[in-house]
This record gives C-alpha cells, structure tokens and sequence, in this order.
C-alpha cells in the first residue's frame, strides 16, 4: 500500500493527465506519460499512448452528454494507473517515478494553469484570511485555474474571510 503522500501524487497525475487533453500542454503531457510507463520499453509506451489517445477522445468537446462526469472517470482511471505504477516498483524506482511525476504536474502547470488537489482546511479568525486551494494575485499565471476536492473554509469574526477554490485578486 503506499503512503498518503504517495496516493496524492498519483490523483494529482490523474488530474494533470485530464486538465491537459484538449490543451497546448497535451502532447508534451502525453510523451512524458509515455516515457513514465514505458520504462524503456517501446510497446509498453505505445500501449499508454494509445490510452491518452482514448482519454483525449473521450474529453473532447460533444464527446459525451456528462463532460464532467467523464472527466471524473478518466481523472480516476489515470490515478488508479500511476498508483498501480507506483505500487509495482521498488523503492528507488518508486522514488524515481515520483520524481518524474512531480516534474510532470509542474510542466502541465506551467503550460495549462494552475492545480490545486486535495487541499486541507481554512480557517481565518479575527480579520485574518486563509485559502485552501489556489490564490494568484496580479491576474496570475496564463492557463486555466482548477481546484479538486479543496478542504472545507471557515471564517470567524469582522472582516474574515476564507475560501475552499480559486481566488484571483
């Protein structure tokens, strides 16, 4: 079983795999994911390109009645896969994997947005301010913003404020 840290990083690859279909961000999301489960095996890296390829396709606008509710199926598809992948290694290959994987969640950032996914609690009390999520300020970075499954917000007192989402001052 692997550890929490572990499990997050592979919804957050989950969720990169699905905030990046149908953006600029694709193919170089889709090559790194190949390089990731093929290992140095060509087939094995074909047979994931050809699952992006049906991921793609399935969130492709007009694709389906329920959009989001593909894009919660394939997010999940694609973290039960690198939690698998993870899972089937040994440590030091496990670590590298994880490395590669964080280093993907920073290309699809940078090139699709910002991601935040399964953030914690905000609490704000007595004038103060929490987010739990994403907050850009100077109309921050290009790309779309998206938050999944943020904690819960709490705010307290005059002139409190907190929020579980995108905030963009």
């Amino acid at each position: 079983m692997l550890v929490e840290a572990l499990t997050a990083l592979a919804a957050a690859g989950g969720g990169a795999v699905v905030q990046a279909a149908g953006t600029d961000a694709w193919n170089g999301l889709r090559h790194r994911v190949g390089e990731i489960f093929g290992r140095g095996d060509a087939a094995r890296a074909q047979a994931e390109l050809e699952r992006l390829d049906h991921t793609a396709r399935a969130l492709a606008p007009g694709a389906s009645a329920d959009l989001a509710a593909q894009r919660l199926r394939q997010e999940g598809v694609w973290a039960g896969r690198f939690e698998t992948l993870l899972e089937g290694l040994d440590d030091a290959g496990r670590q590298r994997v994880a490395e590669e994987l964080r280093e993907l969640l920073a290309f699809v950032a940078a090139s699709a947005g910002d991601m935040a996914v399964g953030t914690g609690q905000a609490v704000a009390r007595d004038g103060g301010s929490a987010v739990t999520g994403i907050k850009t300020a100077g109309g921050g970075r290009p790309g779309p913003a998206r938050a999944v499954h943020t904690g819960d917000a709490e705010a307290t007192g005059a002139d409190s404020s907190a929020v579980s989402g995108i905030v963009n001052e």
